[in-house]
């Protein structure tokens, strides 16, 4: 697993620590890096197992808090650097409880956001690439407004946050980097499987119908391996690239017919099943990020690795149960 550098002895905040992205984020970082590595996290989704057999080198910290109630500059007091992680990350889930979006994703970001700029720390906020929801073929941090069309209460959340933190890094001094994610896939101790990649490998793992929205199949999408989204986190601080700018970062463009082509690899008798969805008219486009490569950053991930490694590890673990040895 490649480590995550920044200056040693520096002080680490991260929000929502033990999520999907957090939980392997924390088992990347160097030894002796860091004096202090605060992990917050409300533990709203119970990811306890994030916290078992944590590296014993790396000096962690956790508080069990909530971004949107705990006193952050009391938190952030000499801290370094933010990685703001925590976030409600379900884009069709979020049509249900758009109040708790609203609050989560764009107050608790505007919450922790002002904590930094009064304490001086830099931060790492994670958008989305759903920003674009855009009918161009092709997209990049240089479009205009008009193609920043958000299809769901999630990724309408995080471009706000966006401009919320653009309007304080210029009227405030907070130093700040966006990083538009790509959709994530592959393992960590606290994934989850709500997101397009991973929850079709759990679906086709499980004998369950891959559910696909009926005018997806041909659709592409940006996809970010987790590898190199932990990665892409270390590049930034080991280079201290807080230049308050926008970068789009993901590994791969795909459609979700390619991707139903790969799973299909390593488990042959799955079926698909099309559905209706909230998010249906959203088009297919392809997301640059040429601007980030540009940095000297080199993404290693690959879907096919990706989608074998989590399909290995779900029926690995349906072999052990169904042997006598584990949960029926």
């Amino acid at each position: 697993m490649a480590e995550v550098h920044a200056a040693k002895g520096g002080k680490l905040v991260i929000t929502g620590a033990l999520g999907h992205i957090g939980s392997r984020l924390i088992r990347s970082l160097r030894a002796g890096a860091y004096g202090e590595v605060l992990l917050l996290d409300n533990l709203s989704t119970q990811r306890y197992c994030s916290l078992f057999d944590l590296p014993r080198d790396i000096p962690f910290r956790f508080i069990e808090a909530d971004v949107c109630t705990v006193d952050l500059k009391a938190l952030f007091a000499g801290a370094d650097a933010v990685i703001h992680l925590a976030a409600i990350t379900n884009a069709a889930g979020s049509f249900d409880n758009q109040a708790q979006v609203e609050l989560v994703n764009y107050k608790g970001t505007e919450r922790v956001a002002k904590a930094c700029a009064d304490r001086g720390c830099k931060l790492i906020f994670l958008s989305t690439t759903s920003v674009y929801g855009t009918q161009a073929d092709v997209v990049d941090e240089n479009c205009g407004p008009e193609q920043l069309k958000p299809q769901s209460p999630y990724a309408d959340s995080k471009l706000r946050a966006e401009r919320l933190l653009t309007a304080m890094g210029a009227g405030e001094g907070l130093k700040f980097i966006i990083c538009r994610f790509g959709t994530i896939y592959g393992t960590s101790i606290g994934m989850r499987f709500h997101t397009a990649v991973n929850k079709f490998v759990w679906q086709a793992c499980n004998g369950i119908p891959i559910t696909v929205w009926r005018t997806a199949m041909a659709q592409k999408r940006p996809y970010l391996d987790l590898g190199d989204a932990v990665r892409a986190i270390g590049f930034i601080l080991e280079t201290g690239r807080f230049d308050n700018q926008v970068y789009n970062v993901l590994t791969d463009n795909s459609s979700v017919g390619e991707i139903v082509d790969i799973i299909r690899e390593f488990v042959p008798g799955l079926k698909v099943e099309l559905v209706d969805a909230a998010i249906m008219n959203q088009l297919s486009y392809t997301v640059l990020c040429d601007k980030f490569r540009a940095l000297g950053f080199e993404f290693k991930g690959n879907m096919r690795e990706g989608i074998g490694e989590t399909a290995r590890l779900l029926r690995g673990m349906r072999a052990k149960c169904s042997s006598g040895g584990g949960i029926r």
